[in-house]
């Protein structure tokens, strides 16, 4: 495995080794002692998640907070998206800050997204299966977010707006203002 930073600290773009011959590919989608060689990051994976979206379903930006705050390594099983991480840290001087990059069953990257971080994603293929492991439980109270299209955030969700499919509560995420205050 590669790991590769992003311009924002702490969240790492990772490419596993992949061996492929005629009979397709295999690749260690996880491995916690290499992880830890490789990142310098002692972390313990708790939950894994998997949704599975259609093209156009945008799932984000969300964090969870306090105590509850979750570092996540995400990937794509099958399809592809945009994944969307931006620093929510109030005290990073990378606040508000984005890194975007295609995640699909073809480059077989992750991101790891730390603590304090917002996520979100958009399906690009005509169906996509996401999953994620994440180093603390799910806790609904701890719920946070902001809107997808906040303009301080400009961020090229790659389809038309049209297009897009939100749940409600995504549709009444706060502003990236209003959630700093």
């Amino acid at each position: 495995m590669t790991v590769e930073k992003t311009p924002l600290e702490g969240c790492l773009l990772i490419k596993p080794r992949v061996f492929k011959d005629e009979r397709g590919s295999f690749f260690e989608s996880y491995n916690h002692q290499v992880f830890q060689k490789e990142t310098g990051l002692h972390l313990e994976f708790i939950q894994d998640n998997q949704s599975i979206s259609q093209r156009g379903a945008l799932r984000g930006i969300h964090l969870q907070t306090g105590a509850h705050a979750q570092t996540k390594l995400v990937r794509v099983v099958r399809g592809e998206v945009l994944d969307v991480a931006v620093d929510l840290r109030k005290d990073s001087s990378t606040f508000g800050k984005i890194y975007a990059t295609i995640l699909n069953d073809e480059n077989n990257h992750q991101l790891l997204i730390p603590k304090g971080f917002g996520h979100g994603f958009i399906t690009l293929s005509n169906k996509a299966i996401f999953a994620y492991k994440c180093d603390n439980y799910y806790h609904k109270a701890s719920e946070a977010g902001v809107i997808y299209n906040d303009p301080s955030l400009n961020i090229d969700w790659m389809l038309p707006k049209e297009e897009l499919i939100l749940s409600e509560k995504d549709q009444e995420l706060p502003s990236l203002e209003n959630f700093r205050s």
